[in-house]
């Protein structure tokens, strides 16, 4: 059973994971700019603006220091910029449908009304009005950084507009504040138009606006413009594709406006604050005269209801209405889930010939009289305001009982048999659910299945009949035959001893520990495991023999004659010369030991070489200790492997030179150590004249001093300079040179 209340008012909330809270904030939550003409070229304008009031902050404009500014643009071109007075400010009634849902107490919205006159001369070119500010909730879910994205209410005077004296249309009323997930939403914005013309209404982009300071739009310049960017205005950013400004709400029925009526209608199912724009065109003689937008935010919660009548029930059929069904019983206790202010209650049901029986306890345990449907209410608060009925079908329905039994062969592989001996005492059964315990099913009455896989199966059958009454029955039997033919894969009918082990894979099924498992090697060594692994020791020819005796004593035997060769292994072995090998002689030559039988021979000089000569020669590139693998086959194809490690010493020759002359000749221009430098680690060479100052260092041995300071500026003088070299050598340890360096011109 599913509880109605969660059904009805959470719906498709209960796929996400986190429950939405709306946060109020205090900030601006909408509005829109109006204007009517008084003759004379003389118009008067309405901006209309919203703000959450929950806490003290973004305060309505030329309240205190902060002046509100609306701009005038002929075209593109600022005509002047106007100072606002302060609004009137009013505060919004929330206001739900039902009077018997709470309001959420942190819900608070302000109405701040600018009035303003203004004379415009008739002009070819339109007139934009526009008003600017910061800032949207950042709780706002179908937009992006909402907190960043401001408002712009700006409306347009068109010549055709001008020449006429025309009057914009009036919204009818501000739409309600709060509206309840999963409940129908439908809301008259309509507006009035003096003139009576021609109306369309659609869903639109509401526009950005002043930012927080933070945000980069510099043609809004700040939180409050002063002056109000020229048009056109950048719509907000939608998070498409969940939301647009055409479906700024999700909804099932969709969140949509009547072009014609200006409805909006939907049923809102996902939580959230919700920003909407919508728009107002007017049409006279099929040209457009104004368009006036409105910006507005819909905040969709779960409303709370003062009083709900709930039952817990099989099947929720709408309007309050509950559905029991009992299948064989005719006693029920009912679970009472109502909620709220519950005076009184009393249930009652119309038990047909047997007159009405009314209970006044919160969970009767009520004895239905026969098989059939029985109509009942729950009845809260009785003639009150707030209270509240729940309809009740009962569907007493006659027992029905679901059973089989199982057939198969417990010794041979084949298909089980289940048969199937339910009974109904209603109509007939309609539906049959076999599941077999191994992922498979079945919709036939008395199915036979195939297992692939031996072991305990848990069966259920599921029927339903014609009353939608169900039941289940379960039974568990072991499925342990064995296959007629015994399968077995060694890994290989030849191997070489020692160390011949062959791995028995036991491809016969279905087996398990259940079986009694006995293995002859025919080396007289035995085993009890399903797939064993087996060493021999000699060499020789074997006959292997396998017996298996299921959980019911079902006996199989097989016996593989011959199967197993067992050949014997070559020796390998080698030498090498010489026994000291340096960088400077890296040159190596390598005699082969092996025995005799060996065919074929593979060398491995540790990854930098190979080789199939018996006896290779090979030369090393590197120094340190390299690892030589020779691989050895004989005339039988056995195989056997050995290694050995050579040692490749490396050998550090350093000197420093006596003199240089650095007369960019070419010739012994530099001052550098000469020798065997690749196996030089951590160098460091330090050059100092006579009065202890140095004139060059270096970390690398292969930079050379050319005579100048740090190797720039002038040409030191000729003479005698000292010089210490460093370095780590990598047999040696540290390595220290002394010497002096004489500057020669």
């Amino acid at each position: 059973m599913i509880s109605s209340l969660i059904q009805k008012f959470l719906g498709l909330t209960l796929l996400f994971l986190c429950v939405f809270q709306v946060s109020y904030a205090a900030h601006i939550v909408g509005g829109e700019l109006t204007y009517e003409c008084l003759g004379d070229e003389n118009y008067r304008f309405t901006l209309t603006v919203y703000r959450d009031c929950a806490s003290g902050g973004a305060q309505f404009d030329s309240f205190g220091n902060t002046l509100g500014t609306v701009s005038i643009y002929n075209g593109t071109n600022l005509l002047r910029n106007i100072f606002l007075d302060p609004p009137t400010v009013e505060v919004v009634p929330p206001v739900i449908s039902n009077p018997c849902l709470e309001v959420p107490q942190n819900l608070c919205v302000e109405r701040g009304v600018y009035i303003f006159e203004e004379s415009l001369p008739i002009s070819a070119e339109s007139y934009t009005i526009t008003y600017s500010r910061c800032c949207r909730n950042a709780s706002i879910s179908n937009i992006i950084l909402p907190e960043d994205t401001g408002a712009t209410y700006t409306i347009d005077i068109t010549s055709t507009a001008q020449e006429s004296c025309n009057n914009s249309p009036i919204f009818s009323k501000f739409p309600e504040i709060i509206i309840c997930a999963n409940e129908p939403l439908n809301f008259d914005h309509s507006a009035i138009d003096a003139e009576g013309d021609q109306l369309v209404y659609s869903f639109c982009s509401p526009f950005l606006g002043g930012d927080d300071g933070t945000l980069q739009q510099t043609q809004f310049g700040g939180t409050a413009p002063n002056p109000d960017a020229p048009p056109p205005y950048i719509n907000i950013n939608f998070r498409v594709p969940d939301y647009t400004s055409n479906f700024p709400i999700a909804g099932d029925p969709l969140v949509t406006i009547n072009p014609v009526t200006g409805v909006i209608t939907g049923v809102p199912q996902i939580l959230g604050q919700f920003v909407v724009g919508v728009c107002v065109e007017e049409f006279r003689n099929g040209e457009l005269l104004s368009t006036v937008r409105r910006d507005f935010q819909f905040n969709v919660e779960n409303c709370d209801p003062l009083v709900q009548a709930d039952i817990f029930e099989d099947e929720f059929l709408g309007n309050n209405t509950y559905a029991i069904n009992l299948c064989g019983e005719r006693e029920f206790q009912f679970a009472n889930q109502s909620i709220g202010a519950i005076g009184d209650f009393f249930w009652e049901f119309d038990f047909g010939s047997n007159g009405l029986q009314t209970f006044d306890v919160w969970e009767p345990l009520v004895m239905f009289p026969d098989t059939g449907q029985f109509i009942g209410v729950l009845v809260l608060n009785a003639n009150e305001t707030c209270g509240d009925t729940a309809n009740i079908i009962v569907n007493v329905f006659p027992s029905i009982e679901a059973e089989f039994k199982i057939d198969y062969d417990t010794c041979i592989v084949g298909p089980v048999s289940f048969s199937d001996l339910s009974q109904t005492n209603g109509s007939e059964i309609l539906t049959y659910d076999w599941r077999f315990g191994d992922g498979n099913s079945s919709i036939e009455q008395s199915p036979n299945h195939a297992y692939q896989n031996f072991g305990a199966k848990t069966v259920t059958l599921f029927i339903e009949d014609n009353n939608d009454c169900n039941e289940e029955y379960e039974l568990v039997f072991d499925w342990t035959p064995v296959e007629s033919e015994v399968i077995v894969q060694p890994n290989s009918f030849i191997a070489c001893a020692p160390g011949a082990e062959v791995f028995f894979n036991n491809l016969t099924s279905p087996i398990d520990e259940s079986y009694a498992i006995t293995w002859d090697f025919g080396d007289g060594e035995t085993s009890s495991e399903i797939s064993p692994s087996h060493e021999y020791v000699s060499v020789g020819t074997y006959t292997v023999s396998l017996k298996i005796t299921s959980p019911f004593d079902c006996v199989y035997r097989e016996t593989f004659n011959d199967w197993i060769t067992i050949k014997e292994s070559p020796k390998a072995a080698f030498s090498f010369l010489p026994d000291v090998v340096t960088n400077f002689s890296p040159q190596v030559f390598f005699s082969d030991e092996s025995s005799s039988d060996v065919i074929r021979w593979q060398w491995d000089f540790d990854g930098q070489g190979a080789s199939r000569d018996q006896n290779p020669l090979f030369i090393f590139r590197d120094t340190g200790l390299q690892e030589i693998v020779l691989l050895v086959t004989a005339e039988n194809g056995c195989v056997d492997t050995t290694s050995a490690i050579v040692d490749v010493v490396p050998i550090n020759s350093y000197s420093l030179p006596n003199a240089f002359t650095p007369n960019n000749d070419d010739k012994n221009d530099a001052y550098l150590g000469v020798g065997t430098l690749e196996n030089i680690s951590d160098f460091n060479m330090k050059i100092w004249n006579r009065w202890g100052e140095i004139v060059f260092e270096s970390n690398s041995q292969y930079e050379g001093w050319n005579g100048r300071k740090g190797n720039t500026g002038p040409l030191l003088s000729a003479g005698v300079y000292v010089v210490l070299v460093n370095y780590e050598s990598a047999r040696d340890g540290q390595i220290q040179h002394k010497g002096f360096a004489t500057l020669i011109r």
